[in-house]
C-alpha cells in the first residue's frame, strides 16, 4: 500500500473478446480503465473463437497492464491488490488473466483476489452511482449471460430467474448473422431497428406469460430462421425491429415484474445488452408506470471492462478480508448467488 494509506487495486478482464486493464483508487474512484476489444479479429469467423481469443489476450494483457500504469501515474510497487476474472467465461481466455494476474500478485507480494463476472457487472452500478447502495433487482444482460438477481446488499445475491437457453445478446449475434450483420450484431440490430416497423412481424416471446421469471430465446432465433426461409427478401430493417421488439418486451415483462414481486424500488440493468437504446427507452418508461426507478451505467461500463472487476476486488478484500490462494483455477460455469427457493409475494 502507498504511504497515506491509499488503496490502489489493479483488475484484469479477460473472459471472452475484451482483454480489459484497470486501477482503482479506493473502491469506486476509477483512475484509468483500458478496453481493447477484439471483435474485428473474431468477425471474420462470425463469432469468439476461444484460441484465437487467448492467443490475442496473450499478446495484449501486458501492454495494457504498461500502459494502464503509465497513464494512472502510479509505480506497481504502489499497487495494492491485483484481482483478475476468474469465471464465468471461456477457460482458455480466463486462465490467460488469472495467470498474469497471480504472477503479478506473486511477484509484487500483494493480495490476489478471483473474481465472479457476474458480479462485477452488479459493481459497474456502484461505480457509475456510489451512493445508490442496495437493495435492488438487478438484471444483468449480455452476450453471454441473462440473469434477474435481487441484491439485499453487496455481496449478497439470490438469484430470481436466468435464461433456460441462450443469452438475449447470443440470440441477437446469431440473428444478426442470418440478416447478414457481421460480429458483433447487437449495435447495428439497434440501429437498424430504429429504421424498421416492430410491428410488421409477429415474432413469438418465448415465456414471456410462463410462471417465474426464467427466460428463453432460443425459439425466437428459430422463429426468425424459418420466417427468412419463406420471406428470404423481408427488409433487414423490419426484421430488427421486431425481433427487438420480442426481445425488449420479454425483458422488461419479467424483470419489471420481478423487481415489483420482491418489494423492490428500484431496477439496475448491466451488461452489453444495456447498451440497446430501445431496451433503455422500453425499460425506462415501464418502470414510471410502476413506480419503479430503472437505472443503467454509462455505455463504457455495460461491456466488460477491468474497472468492474477490480471494484469487487476491492470491495470483497477490504470490506469482507477475502483473498485467494495463488492455486485458484478458472471456473467457466461459476454462477452468482443461491437460487431463491422462497416464492415473493
Amino acid at each position: 500500500m502507498t504511504e497515506g494509506g491509499q488503496f490502489l487495486t489493479l483488475g484484469i478482464e479477460t473472459s471472452c473478446d475484451e482483454t480489459s486493464v484497470a486501477i482503482l483508487d479506493g473502491e469506486t474512484d476509477v483512475l484509468v480503465n483500458l478496453v481493447y476489444s477484439q471483435a474485428e479479429l473474431h468477425a471474420q469467423y462470425g463469432g469468439v473463437v476461444p484460441e484465437v481469443a487467448s492467443r490475442d489476450h496473450v499478446r495484449k494483457l501486458p501492454y495494457l497492464v504498461r500502459e494502464a500504469i503509465e497513464t494512472s501515474k502510479v509505480s506497481l510497487k504502489d499497487l495494492s491488490l491485483i484481482a483478475a476474472t476468474r469465471g464465468p467465461g471461456l477457460v482458455g481466455p480466463l486462465l490467460v488473466g488469472l495467470s498474469h494476474g497471480k504472477g503479478m500478485a506473486f511477484g509484487l507480494e500483494v493480495p490476489f483476489l478471483g473474481v465472479n463476472h457476474l458480479e462485477g457487472h452488479v459493481f459497474a452500478h456502484r461505480l457509475s452511482a456510489p451512493d445508490d447502495e442496495p437493495p435492488f433487482l438487478a438484471l444483468i444482460v449480455s452476450g453471454g449471460h441473462t440473469s434477474l438477481i435481487d441484491v439485499s446488499a453487496y455481496g449478497e445475491y439470490h438469484l430470481v430467474g436466468q435464461t433456460v437457453d441462450d443469452a438475449a445478446g447470443e440470440a441477437l449475434d446469431k440473428i444478426g448473422k442470418m440478416i447478414g450483420i457481421g460480429y458483433p450484431a447487437g449495435a447495428e440490430i439497434d440501429r437498424l431497428a430504429g429504421e424498421g416497423n416492430p410491428e410488421a412481424i409477429p415474432f413469438p416471446r418465448p415465456m414471456a406469460d410462463s410462471p417465474g421469471f426464467d427466460f428463453s430465446f432460443a425459439g425466437l432465433k428459430t422463429a426468425v430462421l424459418y420466417h427468412l426461409r419463406k420471406h428470404p427478401r423481408e427488409r433487414p430493417e423490419d426484421i430488427a425491429a421486431s425481433v427487438l421488439a420480442s426481445v425488449v418486451g420479454i425483458l422488461t415483462k419479467k424483470s419489471i415484474e420481478a423487481t415489483r414481486r420482491y418489494h423492490r424500488k428500484r431496477l439496475v440493468v448491466v451488461g452489453g445488452v444495456a447498451a440497446n437504446s430501445h431496451l433503455r427507452r422500453e425499460l425506462v418508461e415501464a418502470g414510471e408506470e410502476r413506480g419503479i426507478g430503472v437505472s443503467f451505467p454509462p455505455l463504457s461500463l455495460c461491456t466488460d471492462n477491468a474497472a468492474m472487476i477490480a471494484a469487487v476486488g476491492a470491495f470483497r478484500h477490504r470490506q469482507l478480508g477475502e483473498s485467494h490462494p495463488l492455486s485458484l483455477a478458472p471456473d467457466p460455469s461459476l454462477g452468482i448467488g443461491v437460487q431463491n427457493t422462497e416464492t415473493a409475494a
